[in-house]
């Protein structure tokens, strides 16, 4: 699917500008090979069949090609909603027979702790490399990534034994995305101030890129592929990056005190929301004929950080880490419609959404918790003991036919 917008853009090529926004040129370099997505399937994971709501889903049929789109990347089956084959329990052929269950990285013990979430109980705790951020799952969704940040590697965890293997040696791999083709993984190196693109299997290196900001960290991509926007913690920038060309286009400042977090397109792409853990709320962020464009922030709650959309891509939860709270966001609208607040308060971070859409997980960062909150009511289902500094946990496996990375943003 492409915003008319953004196919405006497409076809002005290097025309792009705006006012307040700096160009800037990079050397362009793309891949000639090609690749498809993960077959969809009707399939439920292990573990699943006994919960309530588990059922396996009809497919919801084929997709039309759009020509605009990034060569390469799976059709969009619903021009008006990006997230359509996230639907509950609409999993991938590729995710059969895995368990369900709760990989959390812990950055101060060096660890990923695995819970099951039926019953709430840690189930195996293993020792990663230095500084684990997030547990990642790969494009084709048959490896998770631990990103093992101060100990510049990436452990591979297999989904269906729930093990770790051996550590893969990456610089700097504070978070980790891949592009909507499957021919990239895109290494946010936040210290070494670069986003790497990488074989998205054996993650070596094909191109690095200087970026003109400081702390690089989330991302997301426009419905059509050929862009992606990057959130820079430490300078309050923005990043507009081609996704075909792998440079950087367009920087945008949001305030000097800004420090966002969490990137997240809206289902129509007409907008991108990015968390902003200094000033308490969420950028709206427009897709125009010159790029991103900023709207206004939406004040949410002390700390906002982790954006994740609800399973029918009506709601957007919002976790206020600073205050302890989630906000909850209508698309149609804009409007925040209910706060929830976790009783005796706690750190709400990073986390996911579970397969039937009933459940959001996040970690407590500050508290060495998991929260286990209903999507229905807000209420906590669970707190759960887990290692020191839990941060970007993965619910896996979850509905969708690829992974753009991070905690799990599925197309």
């Amino acid at each position: 699917m492409k915003h008319p917008t953004e196919a405006k853009q497409l076809r002005r090529g290097t025309r792009m500008g705006v006012a307040a926004v700096v160009l800037l040129s990079v050397a362009a370099c793309s891949s000639t090979s090609t690749s498809s997505g993960p077959t969809p399937s009707t399939a439920s994971p292990a573990d699943m069949g006994s919960m309530p709501g588990m059922q396996s889903p009809s497919n919801s049929g084929g997709s039309r090609p759009d020509a605009s789109a990034l060569p390469g990347m799976p059709a969009v089956g619903d021009p008006n909603d990006v997230y359509a084959a996230d639907r509950p329990n609409q999993f991938s052929a590729v995710v059969r027979g895995m368990p369900y269950r709760i990989y959390v990285p812990n950055t101060r013990s060096n660890s990923v702790t695995v819970i099951d979430p039926v019953t709430y109980r840690v189930i195996a705790t293993y020792q990663v490399g230095n500084e684990p951020q997030h547990v990642v799952p790969s494009w084709d969704l048959k490896t998770l990534w631990v990103n093992n940040d101060l100990g510049n590697s990436l452990t591979p965890i297999n989904p269906r034994t729930t093990k770790p293997g051996r550590a893969v040696e990456v610089r700097d791999p504070y978070n980790l995305y891949f592009t909507p083709d499957g021919k990239h993984a895109v290494v946010m190196a936040s210290k070494k101030q670069s986003l790497d693109f990488r074989d998205p299997h054996t993650m070596a290196l094909q191109k690095s890129v200087h970026v003109p900001c400081l702390g690089v960290n989330h991302a997301d991509w426009t419905a059509s592929g050929r862009f992606f926007l990057v959130s820079c913690e430490f300078s309050g920038d923005l990043l507009w990056v081609d996704t075909v060309r792998e440079r950087v286009v367009t920087k945008l400042h949001l305030s000097d005190m800004a420090k966002p977090q969490d990137v997240k397109l809206s289902p129509d792409g007409t907008r991108f929301y990015v968390a902003d853990m200094m000033s308490n709320g969420v950028w709206i962020v427009g897709v125009t004929d010159h790029g991103p464009k900023v709207k206004r922030l939406l004040p949410t709650g002390s700390g906002a950080h982790g954006l994740y959309v609800s399973r029918d891509s009506e709601r957007l939860f919002i976790g206020n880490r600073g205050e302890g709270s989630v906000s909850v966001l209508r698309f149609s609208d804009d409007t925040l419609v209910t706060k929830w607040r976790l009783p005796g308060g706690g750190s709400p971070d990073m986390g996911g959404v579970s397969p039937d859409g009933k459940v959001l997980w996040l970690s407590g960062r500050f508290n060495n918790v998991v929260y286990a909150i209903s999507t229905e009511t807000g209420s906590l289902l669970a707190r759960i003991r887990v290692g020191s500094g839990p941060h970007g946990l993965a619910v896996y496996p979850q509905p969708g036919r690829y992974s753009l990375g991070h905690t799990g943003v599925f197309r």
